[in-house]
């Protein structure tokens, strides 16, 4: 069975909710990991370099990713320099308060990471729900394409957000990185 690893940082809870919806979608066809980005000296680089899959995760602050995931970005050179993660499947997601918020700086972020270790890239797949008739709750109602994106209103609680739209979003994307991985690794 395919593995993959989702890994993030979430600096209120919102970015957490989205990678446990990455996580459960890939969890219907893969083998998961979830690790939680709080201590740099935590993080299981081995399980990382012996995943098929690496979806990264993190929330867009001041347009970019936050300075936790960034620090694990920079700790990754090791892994880079080895090749650990040459030829696996990836993907990202990220959230924010914007409905903008500039997550397509996140993202480029996420995708150059990925591009920088060699690792094969999955878009998001879904059509915009961009019509009058959509709804805060629909699918892909951010738009994205990179990968998958949430909006979480920074006056809600957090138990309020993000939205059921966008964590399905989530969840059908990790999904799809995981059916990408599993159709690559019988390819190999």
């Amino acid at each position: 069975m395919a593995k993959i690893v989702v890994v993030y940082h979430s600096g209120y809870g919102h970015t957490a909710k989205q990678a446990e919806a990455v996580a459960a979608g890939a969890k219907e066809v893969a083998e998961v990991q979830l690790v939680a980005l709080s201590d740099i000296a935590a993080v299981p680089w081995a399980d990382l370099a012996a995943a098929d899959g690496i979806i990264f995760g993190a929330p867009t602050y001041m347009g970019g990713p936050s300075a936790k995931f960034k620090e694990f970005a920079d700790a990754s050179s090791k892994a880079w320099f080895n090749r650990d993660w040459q030829d696996k499947v990836a993907g990202g997601f990220t959230n924010s308060a914007s409905w903008l918020g500039d997550k397509s700086g996140t993202m480029s972020a996420l995708t150059t990471l990925a591009m920088q270790h060699g690792m094969i890239w999955v878009s998001l797949g879904l059509l915009p729900a961009n019509s009058s008739k959509a709804q805060r709750n629909d699918v892909n109602r951010v738009g994205a394409a990179y990968g998958a994106m949430a909006q979480s209103d920074s006056d809600l609680p957090a138990d309020q957000v993000p939205p059921a739209g966008d964590l399905e979003t989530a969840r059908l994307y990790g999904k799809r990185v995981a059916e990408a991985t599993v159709r690559f690794v019988k390819g190999r």
